[in-house]
């Protein structure tokens, strides 16, 4: 009788998920708020430039730091009727730190006794960072125009100054005595919406869809403007589906009406060119022009953000006389909560503004060499049987690939770190058989916890109250997969701690050494929330409302998932985790992907400056869904899907358990050859990709980049975001229309490129209209590259562990050529204290050397190879050289003529030295006779 009764009830509570999911499977405006019903946002945009009437008072160096009071300035007559809550002052301290960064603080101030302290988002700024403060000791004054009264001016360093004008309030970094670089509140549209004690008669509340958000203390949003100087477009603020160059959202001919949105949300289907907020939210934006330089802003906000791109003629009716008639953008930033946390970046160039971010909220981390490697995916894979046929079919078709995903359907009714027990019986096993090949697994864990008391989960965090809280201080139950759900507090550490202890191998039965982690629906997603997310006014540790922490909530899970699987290898190997919602520091921490992106030419576009701008964001490890994750794709798309998602940092191909199986052997003989084709060219290029993600990790500089970032100067590349770079030596152009027959592809500088398939040259800073066919997608080296390949193919990237190295040398007009290759265990912490190859390579002179870079750290561990150089191909080489001698040994090496590639298909013929076996560990060179 119980168990009927049971299964009655689990009947209608599927019942009612499927009413609440109805209106969740698609992507409907009405469901998201908009500016004009969001009031702070409506409040905000309604202000007039000049509103601000706040000066800095009381100047002074406190403990290192330039401090200030602003208060408004009272009118004329000194009115003492003035209301006493409008004048309480606001506390400024302006912070310098090294390589000229500029941290701006402004909140209330404590000794007035707020109703509550207002939320600083913690665990995102690096600890070492705050090291890096410069201790100010003095500052200089200066009367600016026609001000009443005189600015602080704080030396930087390389020439920067930092300017706290008092009348009116401005905050901006210049060139020494010279040039503004970016600003703040030069517009004065500055406001900041201080705490109060609710009276008798104050309505506070807000309504949205059926859902009352109760907001106890009343609005307390932020606003202000920024101006980026010398500036041609700007960029960042993920996640939007939409161009990389910001397009103007308030002024005459704009393209969109609504701000950039920043309001971590689960959105199915979105569109792809639109303003509208996504997954995650970092408030980072850049800026670049002519100069080849550039700017940035960074705000620490984790609370509901809109930013407009203000476009040209925005202020025609301002009367605000600016100090500067610099080129600048202007940019309009609101928050609903928080305080003024923000950084200046002066950079110049692009990849010193990445430094300089990424110093702050953390390189990113360097991955397992498996996870750059590619993924199969689906929701979901049935049970043992259909993963072991879908593994044996990759071996059949000769296909590689290094992870199989399992999504919600492989657990116990939803409740994770279980396994189906019918299903998956036998899930150690089911492990070791692909960890036999060098494969791996991954599961689905997400932040929402099944509301069963047989759940052990459920029954703990109960117990021990380390759930969120509704506004009346219960725990916290919204709907999500597994039905009623509640949500552990990430912000609490101790919770997070406990989060991370649930990885362990005892905790999480039936997992092994090879299963890695994939964290979804953590924005977080509630199916019966507003706007599909939990309420504003949910209560978290020390009284935070949900409102002031929202877009950090997916972060705090990621690094908790993230640090469960370092706990579970005792420190000694580096996690996997994939993760939907992101935050600004989330590359710390895992790999992020787009999201349920569709399956259509127009999603296969967007995905590019999507995957771009994550890069400029610090998120180097990013990727969509290839094919679409909703939808079936017709042979054609997924094909290019393909050939385009081979270049994408994290490669996963990814479908929604509605769609066809799209498997790569499902669309016919040629259709799988061209996938395998594509497949494998990601494989050959793995030393080439785990190099740079080495490179993201030493310097922020993402792996794939846009074209300015390698051009800076060539303004033909600012706003293009169809084709990126990997690196600095590989340029790729995606195919993005039906039955194409030829593209147009920009190949900036002044060098030579070459065809990365054929080895045809093409001379830079030219457009070229050229014949494509079905077999790849236009890509090319650039001149003066030297790129490292592995070019056996094998079941995994595990299995090429031991392979020899090939070394393309693509020939500038000097004949000269340069490149690095980054080698280690692949998979340890090790690498940190040293233990890792790193040669860099150079072509000058018909010599090639090898030279070791050596380790930057303790370098108190040490890595060996027996690895090879089997072949070395000379492309622009002016002369036909018949052989080589190697230098130390004095052996000589013969030179053949052949193609570019292993496989013969077409090419020209390149000079190879064949089988000259060096090791990639020593010190050699080759001189070309």
């Amino acid at each position: 009788m119980k168990t009927q009764m049971r299964n009655l009830i689990s009947l209608l509570l599927l019942l009612l998920l499927g009413l609440q999911l109805s209106s969740v499977f698609s992507w409907k405006r009405d469901e998201f708020r908009n500016c004009n019903q969001t009031p702070f946002c409506k409040r905000a945009r309604n202000r007039k430039p000049g509103f601000c009437t706040l000066e800095a008072q009381e100047v002074a160096i406190s403990d290192g730091e330039l401090t200030a009071k602003l208060l408004p300035k009272r009118n004329q007559e000194n009115n003492p009727d003035q209301d006493e809550e409008q004048i309480k002052p606001l506390i400024l301290s302006l912070s310098v730190y090294q390589e000229g960064i500029v941290r701006l603080k402004i909140d209330e101030d404590p000794k007035l006794d707020p109703p509550k302290k207002r939320f600083e988002v913690p665990d995102v700024i690096l600890p070492e960072f705050l090291n890096t403060k410069i201790w100010l000791q003095r500052y200089s004054t200066e009367t600016i125009g026609g001000d009443a009264s005189p600015s602080s001016v704080v030396y930087l360093s390389d020439g920067y100054e930092a300017v706290l004008r008092h009348d009116p309030f401005e905050v901006y970094v210049r060139e020494k005595g010279g040039n503004r670089v970016v600003s703040l509140n030069s517009h004065g549209l500055f406001d900041f919406e201080q705490l109060r004690a609710k009276k008798e008669g104050d309505d506070w509340e807000e309504s949205f869809r059926g859902h009352t958000d109760t907001r106890p203390y009343g609005p307390q949003s932020i606003s202000f403007d920024v101006s980026f100087y010398g500036a041609d477009f700007v960029y960042g603020i993920p996640e939007h589906a939409s161009s990389l160059a910001l397009k103007p959202t308030r002024g005459p001919g704009i393209d969109y009406s609504e701000p950039y949105r920043l309001f971590n949300l689960d959105v199915f289907e979105y569109l792809h060119d639109s303003p509208f907020g996504l997954y995650g939210s970092i408030p980072l934006m850049f800026s670049h022009g002519k100069s080849g330089g550039g700017s940035g802003f960074f705000w620490l906000n984790a609370a509901e953000m809109q930013i407009d791109v203000l476009g040209s003629g925005w202020d025609a009716d301002s009367d605000i006389s600016l100090p500067s008639s610099q080129s600048r953008i202007d940019t309009f930033w609101m928050s609903e909560a928080g305080i003024v946390d923000t950084f200046f970046f002066v950079g110049p160039g692009p990849k010193d503004l990445l430094r300089q971010y990424t110093s702050v909220t953390g390189r990113p981390a360097m991955p397992q060499l498996f996870a750059t490697a590619y993924h199969q995916c689906r929701w979901n894979y049935r049970d043992e049987e259909d993963v072991e046929n879908v593994d044996s079919k990759f071996d059949e078709h000769d296909i590689p690939y290094d992870v199989l995903w399992l999504d919600i359907e492989h657990t116990d009714g939803k409740r994770y770190f279980t396994w189906d027990s019918v299903l998956f019986p036998h899930p150690e096993e089911m492990q070791r058989k692909l960890a036999a090949k060098g494969r791996h697994m991954v599961t689905i864990v997400d932040p929402h916890i099944k509301r069963d008391e047989s759940f052990h989960l459920h029954k703990e965090a109960t117990q021990k109250g380390y759930y969120v809280k509704d506004a009346s201080g219960n725990d916290y139950d919204g709907w999500c997969w597994p039905g009623s759900s509640s949500y552990p507090d990430m912000l609490n550490r101790e919770i997070r701690s406990w989060c991370s202890e649930k990885f362990s191998f005892e905790n999480y039965v039936g997992s092994t050494p090879s299963l890695f982690i994939w964290n979804d629906m953590n924005e977080p997603s509630v199916f019966n929330g507003p706007e599909v997310t939990m309420p504003r006014d949910a209560l978290h540790e020390g009284g935070v409302e949900h409102r002031e922490l929202h877009n950090v909530y997916g972060y705090y899970f990621h690094m908790a998932s993230s640090d469960g699987l370092v706990k579970r290898g005792d420190g000694k190997e580096r996690p996997f985790v994939l993760s939907r919602a992101f935050f600004a520091g989330s590359q710390r921490h895992g790999a992020v992907w787009t999201g349920d992106n569709t399956a259509d030419w127009d999603q296969l576009r967007v995905s590019v400056p999507m995957i771009l701008t994550l890069g400029l964001s610090g998120i180097s490890f990013a990727g969509a869904d290839v094919g679409g994750f909703f939808g079936n794709p017709e042979p054609e798309l997924l094909v290019r899907w393909y050939q385009l998602g081979a270049y994408y940092p994290f490669f996963r191909g990814h479908a929604h358990q509605d769609t066809k199986r799209r498997e790569p052997w499902l669309f016919g003989e040629r259709n799988t050859e061209l996938i395998r084709d594509a497949i494998h060219m990601r494989y050959m290029l793995l030393p080439y990709y785990y190099t740079l993600f080495r490179e993201a990790n030493v310097t922020g500089v993402p792996v794939v980049r846009p074209l300015w970032m390698e051009f800076p100067s060539d303004e033909a590349t600012f706003s293009n975001d169809e084709a990126f770079m990997v690196g600095s030596g590989l340029l790729v152009q995606g195919v993005y229309t039906e039955r194409a027959r030829h593209a147009s592809v920009y190949l900036p500088g002044k060098q030579s490129w070459y065809d990365l398939r054929t080895g045809a040259v093409y001379k830079g800073g030219k457009t070229y209209k050229l014949d494509i066919s079905e077999e790849c997608i236009p890509a090319f080296l650039k001149a003066g590259t030297i790129i490292p390949r592995k070019d056996r193919f094998r079941r995994s990237s595990t299995q090429m562990t031991n392979d020899p190295y090939t070394l393309v040398v693509a020939l500038n007009s000097s004949q000269e050529a340069e490149g690095e290759l980054y080698v280690d265990d692949g998979k340890s912490f090790q690498f940190e204290q040293g233990a890792y190859i790193h040669r860099r390579f150079i072509f000058k002179d018909g010599k090639l050397t090898s030279i070791n870079i050596p380790p930057t750290g303790p370098g108190k561990a040490r890595f060996s190879s027996e690895c090879m150089i089997e072949r070395i191909i000379l492309l622009g080489y002016s002369a036909k050289p018949k052989n080589a001698l190697i230098e130390p040994s004095k052996r000589q090496a013969e030179i053949e003529y052949g193609p570019l590639l292993v496989k013969p298909t077409q090419g020209l013929a390149f000079a190879t030295v064949r089988k000259p076996n060096i090791p990639i560990t020593g010190d050699w060179t080759i001189k070309i006779l």
